[in-house]
């Protein structure tokens, strides 16, 4: 069976364009690694009646959207291999050392 890792958070909607392009080199980065895909999905309609909408869950504040993410891999041990890889990646490295992401 497949192993997933998803991601739901907001976005100021005046910073998509930036998240798309960083968002695009980071799946090349992951793919070239090892990941066998990468998903980045902007919400758009999100008024939902069923479950927990995704800009509640993501705690969005008036002007953000929200993002769903995902990468898929062969195993949790294929996905560990794979992370270790891209956090020591320089282009990785470097987009979290100009601020436009953090560490959890």
């Amino acid at each position: 069976m497949r192993y997933v890792d998803g991601y739901v958070l907001p976005v100021p909607k005046k910073k998509l364009a930036t998240y798309r392009r960083m968002a695009q080199k980071a799946g090349t980065i992951w793919r070239e690694h090892g990941a066998l895909e990468y998903r980045e999905c902007t919400g758009d309609d999100l008024k939902v009646k069923f479950g927990v909408p995704f800009p509640r869950l993501a705690k969005a504040k008036p002007g953000e959207t929200v993002v769903f993410s995902w990468i898929v891999y062969k195993s949790r041990a294929h996905r560990d291999r794979v992370n270790a890889k891209v956090m020591k990646d320089p282009r990785i490295t470097g987009m979290c050392d100009s601020n436009r992401c953090r560490s959890t």
